[in-house]
């Protein structure tokens, strides 16, 4: 899509583009109400600046709109959507080891039930192993701090989501 159609698109489009790449309903929502951007410098500004904006509450709901990392059921099942999208931004998994991912696995349900949501991060280009040693080392945060970690990590995950988009 180039950026001058995503511009062009009617409100009920542009909220499914927009979806793709955030989960969130204010979000989403806030983003459509900011058409048409200028170019895509504003596009992206505007899209972390709305992102930041918004309650934690928020976050949490974006955070639900992903699966767990390595977690390749919930790929097919929950997330058919956004299951290519999110493949790719995983792909670093694919060629963990047993071991690996059942720590993979293990860790996420500790962060989970520590924090009451998934770990979020950004995937792109990162190995499970880095992944698995990311979360072990938020598994150490307080709640407001890992709250904040996964605010970012979702923002650079829209980021480049939104580049995709455009492509």
């Amino acid at each position: 899509m180039t950026f001058e159609s995503l511009n062009s698109l009617t409100n009920s489009e542009a909220n499914e583009q927009f979806k793709l790449c955030c989960g969130t309903t204010n979000w989403i929502k806030i983003m459509n109400q900011s058409r048409p951007f200028q170019n895509k410098k504003e596009l992206f500004q505007k899209a972390e600046s709305i992102w930041f904006s918004l309650s934690p509450d928020d976050w949490l709901e974006a955070f639900i709109h992903h699966p767990k990392i390595g977690n390749i059921d919930s790929l097919r099942n929950k997330f058919q959507n956004t299951k290519s999208i999110s493949e790719n931004e995983q792909s670093g998994v694919n060629n963990a080891t047993e071991s690996t991912l059942k720590d993979l696995a293990e860790s996420n349900q500790l962060y989970e039930n520590r924090f009451g949501f998934i770990f979020i991060v950004c995937a792109t280009g990162k190995s499970a192993d880095e992944m698995l040693a990311l979360i072990k080392m938020r598994l150490n945060n307080n709640a407001e701090t890992e709250m904040k970690n996964a605010a970012k990590e979702q923002n650079k995950i829209t980021q480049l989501r939104l580049k995709t988009l455009l492509l």
